[in-house]
C-alpha cells in the first residue's frame, strides 16, 4: 500500500513539474514568442519602432501605428516579454473615463473574471485582472493630462 501511495506522488508530481507554462495572450499574440518574433508579428499589423524612444539595446522597444490611440511599450530580458504597455493620449477626462470602462469591460468579458479594483475614484481608477499566465492591469489618472494605461505583465 505504501508503496502504491509513493507511485500515485510521484506521477502526480511529474505531471505538475512537466506541464506547459501559461502565457498571456496580448491582442490575440503570445506573449511566449520569442521577443523578435512577437516584434515582426507587430510590424505586419503595421506598427513600427519608435528608434528615438527605445534604447540601442533593445531590451525596452516603442511602438507606434499610425492612426492608433496609444503607443506601445514592451520590456523583454533574454528574449522574452516581460512585459507590454499601451499609453493612450487622449485630450479631455472624460474620454479617457469612457476608454477606460471600455477596456475594462472588454477585458473583464474576454477573462470571464471580476477585477480587483483598489482604486475607484473619478481622477484615479485601477482594475487588476490576474490569470493563469500574467496580470493585466488597466489604469486611469485625470489629473492635469489625462493618462490611461494598460499594462500586460507576465507571472
Amino acid at each position: 500500500m505504501k508503496k502504491i501511495f509513493v507511485a500515485i506522488v510521484a506521477v502526480v508530481a511529474l505531471c505538475a513539474c512537466s506541464s506547459d507554462p501559461v502565457y498571456l495572450n496580448y491582442r490575440g499574440l503570445s506573449m511566449g514568442l520569442p521577443f523578435k518574433t512577437f516584434c515582426d508579428s507587430l510590424m505586419a499589423r503595421g506598427f513600427a519602432v519608435d528608434s528615438a524612444h527605445s534604447d540601442s539595446a533593445m531590451t525596452n522597444v516603442v511602438m507606434v501605428k499610425p492612426g492608433e490611440l496609444y503607443h506601445l511599450v514592451m520590456a523583454q530580458q533574454n528574449d522574452t516579454i516581460k512585459m507590454i504597455q499601451e499609453s493612450y493620449q487622449l485630450s479631455t477626462n472624460d474620454s479617457t473615463r469612457n476608454l477606460w470602462q471600455q477596456i475594462r469591460d472588454e477585458t473583464e468579458k474576454e477573462l470571464g473574471t471580476w477585477p480587483n479594483m483598489p482604486k475607484r475614484g473619478d481622477d484615479h481608477k485601477v482594475a487588476k485582472f490576474e490569470t493563469d499566465g500574467g496580470f493585466i492591469t488597466i489604469t486611469l489618472m485625470n489629473t492635469y493630462k489625462p493618462t490611461l494605461t494598460v499594462l500586460y505583465q507576465q507571472k
